[in-house]
């Protein structure tokens, strides 16, 4: 099995920490592509990370389904609940933390971008959105990375400290921070930490 990688992408971070949680880790190959990669795009017409190619040849995109099938191996208990209401909540978790990466990745390259009234705006809308979110994610019990909501919700904060250093998200939120630094500690997030600077 071969999983496409960038160390810096909390999509991938959200994948290999699920994989280090169910104890299939070692079981999967990774593989450091550029989204601009030929092959990358062989494989994956969005040419998106991650991509997961199975031991029979199947490719599997984006990371949420990415995630399924890595829950689907080994012994361990599963991370993505079976149907029902822990199900929903695991899941609707996962799309917070999913939202606030959606919300945060372009937002920094239209930081970059010269900003007219238009840029401002949508810059402006995107930062409203990880705020409503941080602010939802203070109201709920997480667990210690016992679904894929709290390792997904993990690895956007993770994202927001690597990208974002100047501008803190703890403030205002004391019981998610709280949270995050116990959970930062486990295997799953201290061994899939972004590199520095």
């Amino acid at each position: 099995m071969k999983l496409t990688m960038s160390p810096a992408s909390p999509y991938v971070r959200k994948a290999r920490a699920l994989a280090i949680k169910r104890g299939v880790a070692d079981r999967i190959e990774m593989w450091t592509v550029a989204t601009s990669a030929p092959e990358l795009a062989a494989l994956n017409p969005l040419s998106k990370i991650p991509t997961f190619v199975t031991d029979d040849g199947q490719v599997l995109y984006d990371s949420p389904v990415v995630c399924e099938y890595i829950d689907s191996l080994g012994d361990a208990p599963p991370c993505i609940p079976p149907a029902g209401p822990a199900r929903w909540r695991a899941l609707t978790l996962a799309a917070l933390g999913d939202g606030i990466m959606d919300a945060t990745q372009p937002r920094r390259r239209e930081i970059a971008l010269p900003q007219d009234d238009g840029r401002k705006e949508y810059i402006a809308g995107q930062q409203a959105k990880v705020t409503r979110a941080l602010d939802a994610l203070e109201q709920e019990t997480l667990g210690e990375l016992e679904t894929i909501g709290d390792i997904t919700v993990a690895c956007a904060l993770g994202y927001l400290d690597f990208r974002y250093p100047n501008e803190p998200w703890r403030p205002g939120h004391p019981k998610l921070t709280a949270w995050y630094e116990r959970v930062v500690k486990l295997p799953p997030m201290a061994q899939t930490m972004p590199p520095a600077g």
